[in-house]
């Protein structure tokens, strides 16, 4: 093979790619803001991205702020400056892990299901029978879940950061001997609005990727009950991808305020 063509060929389908998933998100925004907006089928989705996935990201978020205590703890050790941990955990969790995991969570949980539901959907050709009743498939299957899932990782994120500090908060008094009102006074004395607001803007952001990445290779689905399965893998890949790229560009641009 002439490995110019084949590099060729790689980049052209990726720009093809590139191209499609920006046209179907620019789909999906235009019917998520213009009525008419199917608001049962928001609510609907609501509890489904948020409310079922709050045990995971509770879970997730505790075990990791009570890590991050421990590593950080044995870290600042080195330099004799283990006072810092809880100022370190707090700044880790809402601006960089907090948003991350929570996302990461999410991609696994509803990005999957979005994609398996919606690719089912159009193997047994559910998204034409919806144009057959005069409905349009993006109002009600992609903009509901755009929106919800946008509305909801940010609400998600602030408690992955609550239970996160809560977490490195309970080993650091049950098992590093630190006073616990001072480790909550070090840490709301430390953080600033801009830590937590600028994780709810990536959450947000990381919301409408996990979304838009199940919703994408759902609604492209083909091949029957084999291309579903690979449109779920695809959208779990894609949007975790995705996350830790946009995570770095966001991160880039939030370091210099």
């Amino acid at each position: 093979m002439n490995p110019v063509q084949a590099v060729g060929r790689s980049t052209l389908g990726m720009a093809r790619t590139a191209g499609a998933v920006a046209l179907f998100a620019g789909r999906g925004v235009a019917a998520a803001l213009t009525p008419p907006l199917f608001l049962g089928q928001l609510w609907r989705q609501l509890a489904q991205i948020g409310y079922f996935s709050l045990p995971v990201v509770g879970l997730t978020a505790v075990f990791t702020g009570a890590a991050l205590a421990l590593n950080i703890y044995t870290g600042g050790g080195r330099f004799n400056a283990e006072q810092i941990m809880p100022q370190i955990v707090a700044l880790g969790i809402t601006r960089e892990l907090g948003p991350v995991l929570a996302a990461l969570m999410l991609a696994g949980r509803v990005s999957a299901a979005i994609a398996a539901e919606i690719g089912a959907m159009r193997a047994t050709e559910q998204i034409d029978a919806l144009r057959t009743l005069s409905t349009d498939p993006f109002r009600y299957l992609v903009a509901p879940r755009l929106a919800a899932a946008v509305i909801v990782l940010p609400l998600l994120t602030v408690v992955a950061d609550i239970i996160g500090i809560a977490g490195g908060w309970s080993v650091a008094v049950a098992s590093l001997n630190f006073n616990g009102a001072l480790y909550v006074k070090n840490t709301w004395d430390f953080l600033q609005s801009w830590d937590v607001v600028s994780g709810l803007i990536k959450s947000a952001v990381f919301g409408f990727i996990v979304a838009l990445m199940g919703c994408y290779h759902g609604y492209n689905a083909t091949g029957g009950a084999r291309g579903v399965g690979r449109a779920t893998t695809h959208a779990v890949v894609s949007a975790a991808i995705l996350i830790f790229a946009s995570d770095y560009l966001l991160t880039s641009v939030f370091s210099h305020k």
